[in-house]
C-alpha cells in the first residue's frame, strides 16, 4: 500500500541542510521501527522548503493506530521526533497537532 504525504520545513538554509544531513543515515532505532511495522519503502523529495514522502507499506502488517501508538511509546522514536521538530513546520493544510499530512490522489494513470 502507497501512502503520499506532505510537510513543510522551516524557511532557514541552514535548517534545511541539517535536516538532510539528518536524512543521509537516519538512527538505525528508527530504521528498525520503521522496518518493524510494516513499512518496505520510504523516499522524502523536496521542492524549496516542502517535503513529500512516499511510504510503502506491507498491507498485512502496517496498521497506522498501532504504528502511531508504537511512536508514542518508543522513546528513542520520540527524541527522533523532538528533534525533527526543530526543521519542520505544518503546510497551511495541516490539522493542528499533526505533522505530516497525507496528500489526496487525483490521477492515476493506471486507471485510465
Amino acid at each position: 500500500m502507497r501512502q503520499c504525504l506532505v510537510l513543510d520545513l522551516k524557511d532557514d538554509p541552514q535548517l534545511i541542510a541539517e535536516y538532510e544531513a539528518h536524512h543521509q543515515r537516519i538512527w538505525p532505532e528508527i530504521t528498525e521501527h520503521l522496518r518493524g511495522h510494516g513499512v518496505t519503502q520510504m523516499q522524502i523529495y523536496r521542492l524549496g522548503t516542502r517535503l513529500f514522502m512516499v511510504m510503502e507499506t506491507d498491507g498485512t502488517r502496517f496498521d497506522a493506530q498501532a504504528f502511531a501508538g508504537a511512536e508514542r511509546d518508543n522513546p528513542v522514536v520520540q527524541r527522533w521526533e523532538a528533534l525533527m521538530d526543530r526543521f519542520q513546520a505544518p503546510t497551511p493544510w495541516t490539522e493542528p497537532g499533526r505533522k505530516w499530512t497525507p496528500a489526496a490522489l487525483i490521477f492515476d494513470l493506471a486507471a485510465q
